[in-house]
């Protein structure tokens, strides 16, 4: 089975996915989606608390949930529940929330969206530019991070070659690879700046964006020149890769005085500006 895994949006609020092209059917999230239609902070307790309701009205609904590993806050990857496009409009009628309706809107486009980009791949790149540019991100902000999402599929395809698995290996030459160049481990990165299930990169400053690709171009180059052969190889070749930035980052540093690596987030530029610079010019930290 061929899987892609994506956060998409509802509102700004994330929504864990995997796309199973052989299928080509979207998993998504069921804790993902009743906290958004819930509110509640506690979405794994409403979700048992349902699944109970459901068998005990007879509904099989519950027990046709599959699980697929996903990337939880804490940077590792559990066991999910995950309920395809069709199983989650049945569910939502389970729900009552104010929200179920926009959500379902949301959620036929989302489908409609994968199918057209299948036949045509820049639309995904369109796409993704909008989403970015309707959040206020600066225009040379996304066109750092679209450069990103490409260095960083370039490396999960070396990745691929070399025969490691996606989950937690693919997490943990990427927390190698951050602890190289940031002196922060991912789970570090993101307690500096407050998040929890938000993306990394989605919250970092230009020059940020910039070292963490030079230190995942880096790896893959490192690794299509060494070969790897086993996945304690590829760990050395991940820290390689990241030095290689850190290097520069602390040559940036000694030239400026100033640190790289950041407090700032996405929430603090983009939705704390006073209201009359926000309006006059949103920009991200560059």
């Amino acid at each position: 089975m061929t899987k892609e895994t994506a956060i998409k949006l509802f509102e700004e609020k994330q929504v864990r996915s995997v796309w199973d092209a052989e299928l080509e059917k979207w998993y998504i999230s069921v804790v993902d989606v009743i906290e958004i239609l819930t509110g509640t902070d506690r979405p794994r307790k409403y979700w048992s608390d349902l699944k109970a309701k459901l068998k005990k009205e007879g509904s099989e609904l519950s027990e046709k949930i599959g699980q697929l590993k996903m990337k939880a806050s804490d940077g590792k990857f559990y066991a999910t529940d995950v309920a395809d496009t069709e199983q989650l409009f049945r569910l939502i009628q389970s729900i009552p929330s104010p929200k179920a309706e926009p959500f379902k809107l949301w959620l036929a486009q989302v489908a409609s969206e994968r199918l057209d980009e299948m036949q045509d791949p820049e639309l995904g790149i369109d796409r993704a530019l909008e989403q970015y540019l309707k959040l206020g991100y600066s225009e040379s902000w996304i066109n750092q991070r679209l450069k990103s999402i490409e260095i960083r599929k370039e490396l999960t395809d070396e990745w691929k070659k070399r025969g490691l698995k996606e989950g937690q290996q693919f997490a943990t030459l990427t927390d190698i690879i951050t602890k190289a160049w940031s002196d922060k481990t991912t789970k570090e990165y993101k307690i500096l700046k407050g998040l929890k299930k938000e993306n990394l990169r989605d919250n970092m400053t230009n020059t940020e964006l910039i070292l963490n690709m030079l230190a995942e171009a880096s790896t893959k180059d490192i690794s299509v020149a060494t070969n790897p052969k086993v996945f304690e190889q590829s760990k050395s070749v991940a820290k390689q890769g990241g030095n290689v930035a850190k290097v520069a980052r602390l040559e940036l540093e000694a030239r400026t005085g100033k640190k790289v690596v950041s407090e700032l987030n996405a929430k603090r530029v983009l939705k704390l500006l006073p209201e009359k610079e926000e309006s006059a010019d949103k920009k991200t930290v560059e």
